[in-house]
């Protein structure tokens, strides 16, 4: 690996860590701080919840206060009872209140006590449907429905009015799958409506509770995401410190309140419209929620009751092989790229991880061993792929460190620091009559990077690794902290992961490595020592930043970097540099009088060609001066 190759990863090293400084949640200085920070944080979503709250407040009051003989009397009081739809895979419990999802329940996931994974009870989470009616407006968060139908997979929930009709909740639970089909439909309520109107509201709160073991890194991925309908991609509320809204303009197919492997998706049929308020607030640690989510979403009504508004909740695991199962359980076949909310990378990365990655994964998961191991295997065969880039690149680098003498023939001849530039030509000279490029080793390494890029952002999203141990990691997903003390250290915090310092350990290994085989280009000896010393100031950044992370991304940068450092020493090895000379010396003899290989031709022969044109405007601007 040449100067520039090591160049190139240091400025991507440099943006990786940036990137983690400002995507990472700060620690409070103080008590104080956090109250502050919590309060204002309050304040904000209280502003987001505002139109809910009053609204369902202001029907209830106006409800209590009318007789017998309001449109919704035989909706106001009754028993608040759950009714459950189970298909093996998940329990969702649909309340007598409102009519609405108000639990659900993964039976095969296991939280961090052993139970059964809830995504959410009746406490943390708020369903609102809204409908304008011409003497009273419904909002059926303070409504009683009567349970109809109920079976194990379905069940509709009835609004009884006093002689307007009734409103339908339809629900049916596929089969086999997390997706949960919801319709709305009116019966006999024309009278009711606004001849006008045409749409409903959905106004949905909801606390996302902490579920696995690291609190940073989960909150991390924790996200409100959702999909314009314009779009193939997904988009998210960006982190921040403080509560943050936003207003898509266009229309949506689906909102999701997504935990790291966990998500609540509400998706429609006929599009939300492009006036959805979206918000988000992160939670400080310790009160067992990472974020407060809210959505207020419109969808199409035929107050008729023609036609039934058709929703649709996928309630489950952030799964890809799942996910892209739901997706074919859209409605009129419908392309919502449910598999959307897993972040998978920037564009080229997410292609990698969708065509290489996670098939390989999926491949090496069906054998049944151990999650290591199979980070090591998928490690091991990514290496090999992308060996013969890993050799071009180390040709590169040797070939100039073969052609070393002769450059130190050209630093003799040219002590001054006057004459850089025409060391600095003749230099050039040197590796075009060798046919050898300074740039060699660049264009490889830029090609391998999507891929470590890719299982840079497989990993953290991998649920099959969700509480699973590997050698002292009792979860591949979390931190490993076997060694751990009670106080808070910061920049620390109070464990040590020693998977995290394998990693560096290994970092700093291979960084001395690839120093010793890098050509240092004349007159760049001062920059040279600059890079040197950020390189081995690198991993000790990754130590304080990884700490926190999960121990399987730590686990794959400590393999990664250990089948580096081996695949240097073997092609060390394995390359003679007098023989390679040599081989250089014999290439040169040979392509002397071949056309096609003419230095014209070459990019070093232009490269030489803008350095003297560079030197003849210097020397032109001297005359000038004079």
């Amino acid at each position: 690996m040449d100067k520039k190759t090591s160049f190139g990863f240091l400025l991507i090293g440099m943006a990786l860590i940036l990137f983690f400084f400002f995507s990472t949640p700060k620690k409070q200085e103080t008590v104080r701080q956090q109250e502050y920070k919590q309060e204002l944080e309050s304040r904000k979503m209280a502003e987001f919840e505002a139109d809910t709250t009053e609204t369902a407040t202001i029907n209830v009051m106006a409800a209590t206060q009318a007789d017998s003989l309001s449109p919704l009397f035989p909706s106001l009081s009754g028993e608040d009872n759950t009714v459950y739809l189970n298909n093996g895979l998940v329990e969702i419990g649909i309340s007598t209140k409102g009519g609405m999802p108000c639990s659900v329940k993964l039976n095969n996931y296991n939280n961090q006590q052993g139970g059964k994974v809830v995504v959410f009870d009746s406490s943390e989470i708020s369903l609102n449907v809204k409908m304008d009616g011409k003497e009273r407006n419904i909002a059926t968060k303070e409504l009683y429905f009567q349970p109809v139908n109920a079976g194990q997979n379905s069940v509709t929930m009835r609004l009884l009015t006093n002689g307007y009709g009734s409103l339908d909740f339809r629900y049916e639970l596929e089969p086999d799958n997390y997706m949960v089909n919801l319709e709305i439909q009116s019966d006999g309520m024309s009278d009711f409506f606004p001849s006008d109107m045409d749409a409903i509201a959905i106004d949905w709160v909801q606390n996302l509770r902490q579920q696995e073991k690291g609190f940073e890194f989960e909150q991390r991925y924790t996200t409100l995401t959702y999909k314009r309908s314009d779009l193939k991609r997904a988009k998210y509320i960006p982190l921040s410190k403080g509560a943050r809204g936003i207003d898509p303009e266009q229309q949506l197919d689906w909102v999701a309140f997504k935990n790291q492997f966990f998500s609540c998706i509400l998706m429609s049929a006929d599009n939300f419209a492009g006036n959805a308020r979206l918000a988000a607030a992160p939670y400080q640690k310790g009160n067992g929620y990472l974020k407060k989510m809210s959505a207020k979403l419109h969808v199409p009504f035929d107050p008729n009751g023609s036609e039934p508004t058709r929703l649709q909740f996928y309630l489950g695991p952030n799964d890809y092989r799942i996910l892209r199962a739901a997706n074919r359980m859209a409605y009129d076949g419908k392309k919502v790229r449910l598999h959307r909310v897993i972040d998978l990378g920037w564009p080229v990365v997410r292609e990698v991880n969708r065509f290489l990655i996670i098939p390989l994964f999926n491949l090496l998961s069906k054998w049944g061993l151990n999650m290591g191991i199979v980070l090591l295997l998928l490690t091991i065969i990514v290496k090999v792929i992308v060996y013969p880039f890993t050799y071009k690149s180390f040709m590169s680098s040797a070939k100039m460190r073969a052609l070393r003498p002769y450059v130190d023939e050209v630093n003799a001849k040219y002590p001054k620091q006057e004459d850089a530039l025409k060391k600095q030509q003749e230099t050039m000279a040197v590796y075009s009559k060798y046919g050898v490029s300074p740039m060699g080793g660049c264009l490889p390494a830029l090609i391998q990077m999507p891929i470590w890029m890719a299982l840079f952002f497989f990993i953290p999203n991998a649920i099959d690794l969700r509480q699973q141990s590997f050698l002292w990691a009792t979860d591949l997903t979390g931190f490993d902290d076997i060694i751990h003390w009670d106080k808070f250290i910061w920049g620390i915090g109070n464990h040590l992961s020693i998977f995290c310092i394998l990693f560096c350990a290994s970092q700093i290994i291979n960084t001395v490595i690839s120093m010793k085989q890098q050509q240092q280009a004349p007159g760049q000896e001062d920059a040279m020592k600059v890079m040197k010393w950020s390189m081995y100031l690198m991993p000790v950044i990754f130590f304080f930043t990884f700490n926190n992370y999960s121990s399987g991304l730590c686990y794959y940068y400590f393999i990664n970097a250990l089948t580096s450092i081996l695949t240097m020493m073997y092609l060390r090895r394995t390359t003679d540099d007098e023989k390679l000379l040599r081989q250089l010396e014999a290439n040169y003899q040979a392509s002397k009088n071949d056309p096609k290989k003419s230095r014209s031709n070459s990019m070093m022969a232009r490269l030489e060609a803008m350095q003297k044109e560079q030197e003849r405007l210097m020397n032109q601007q001297k005359k000038n001066g004079r």
